[in-house]
């Protein structure tokens, strides 16, 4: 069943260059999703290009205005991920610190997964911010609780290394740094990965949570678009999970900020307000595609409202890439792996909420615009909200994106 849902496309707001089911935010119920908000106008130019500093301010301003719309405002922000430009020059604290000064001061503040790009979408554009925030259907304010992990550098106030709201826990971009920011087993993927997830279960921990509580997992790692670029940590990550496993969305990345750094990982867990595991039920359609070594990871989670889908792509039963490089074909192919999930949990496209696509591609709009309008013609107007993200390479040599999905049902 459909859940009421309201969205919010403030006056005067940025635009596409061109036309698009999506909106900027949308709630349902206590849940509110602001796709990826960059500093563009009303006509789809970029704005301050090349100034990441100040088009950071202008998208966190952004994501309020938009909240606003929605009956929320920044202090109900309980995740961010910000996407950014960064070639290895960039001082990552510094952005960091900057996302943070827009934040009310009063905590706890969101998790956030910080996540450097080579670029984004359009010439001279820095930096998109997407956030997830909760508010009471009677319009207050939720309890939060936040969590600092012990061992890591501490974060700006006001933002956590997790967040508890309601049956919702988000824990950020967790990586294999020490109290002072020094990389700890420097260009080792697979104990890194071990350091990251063992750091994950204290956060957890902190909320009365354990792994298997989790619903999503994200992973961004340094690697160069191989399989053996992430097989060996895949097998890492996969020992915390018993079956079945969270969905999860795995995305190679040039470089982290950090020399040495190979993995940043976030998760999404979902707990019961007295502490007991919630039910949960998952989909795997009859010959869907499946990774070249067995992981505990499920296509579609669904716990309570929510369903979470893991990054759909265009492979086959046996991991092989169909229609190779193609974008638009692999696109219309992950959207029809989108829709047979869903429809596994009786949901369709009209239950989305969230779409974000990684997709092949550089500072040039004509990648995202090819995928963008084949996804978005899936969607009734007023559609979900969505981020659109370029990489020069995805998990697969041939494979050109991935989408993952987050839907709401009654």
């Amino acid at each position: 069943m459909a859940m009421t849902r309201t969205h919010s496309w403030p006056e005067g707001h940025w635009d596409w260059p061109i036309h698009v089911s999506h909106k900027h935010g949308i709630r349902c119920g206590e849940m509110l999703f602001v796709g990826g908000q960059v500093d563009l106008d009303s006509r789809g130019n970029v704005l301050h290009a090349g100034d990441l500093a100040t088009q950071t301010a202008a998208v966190m301003g952004h994501i309020d205005k938009v909240l606003r719309g929605l009956g929320a405002d920044l202090g109900d922000v309980v995740k961010l991920i910000a996407f950014y430009q960064n070639d290895g020059s960039r001082d990552e604290q510094r952005f960091l610190a900057d996302v943070a000064r827009q934040l009310p001061a009063q905590g706890p503040g969101p998790a956030i997964m910080l996540v450097p790009l080579p670029a984004l979408a359009y010439p001279g554009m820095l930096v998109e911010i997407e956030a997830v925030a909760m508010r009471g259907t009677d319009g207050r304010r939720l309890e939060r609780q936040g969590v600092a992990l012990r061992g890591a550098a501490p974060l700006p106030a006001p933002l956590s290394h997790g967040v508890r709201c309601g049956e919702m826990i988000f824990v950020g971009g967790l990586s294999a740094t020490d109290a002072n920011g020094a990389v700890m087993a420097a260009g080792d993927i697979v104990r890194q990965s071990q350091i990251v997830m063992d750091r994950i279960g204290e956060v957890l921990h902190g909320f009365g949570a354990a792994h298997d509580d989790a619903v999503k997992i994200n992973t961004y790692y340094t690697g160069a678009g191989q399989f053996a670029d992430w097989e060996g940590a895949a097998r890492v990550r996969a020992r915390y999970f018993a079956e079945p496993g969270p969905a999860a969305t795995g995305i190679p990345l040039p470089r982290h900020a950090r020399a040495g750094l190979m993995a940043r990982t976030e998760i999404t867990a979902m707990l019961g307000k007295d502490g007991r595991r919630l039910p949960r039920s998952h989909v795997w359609p009859e010959g869907h595609w499946d990774w070249p070594i067995h992981l505990p990871y499920k296509h579609g989670i669904r716990c309570g409202p929510m369903i979470y889908l893991g990054g759909q792509v265009a492979l086959t039963p046996k991991g092989q890439v169909i229609e190779p490089g193609d974008l638009v074909a692999q696109t219309r192919i992950a959207m029809e792996n989108i829709r047979r999930v869903l429809a596994g949990f009786g949901a369709g496209f009209d239950d989305v909420v969230k779409v974000t696509a990684f997709y092949e591609g550089g500072a040039s709009g004509e990648q995202l615009h090819k995928n963008l309008s084949v996804r978005s013609a899936c969607f009734t107007e007023p559609g979900p909200a969505t981020t659109g993200i370029p990489l020069p390479f995805l998990a697969y040599e041939q494979m050109v994106i991935e989408i993952e999905i987050v839907a709401m049902v009654g």
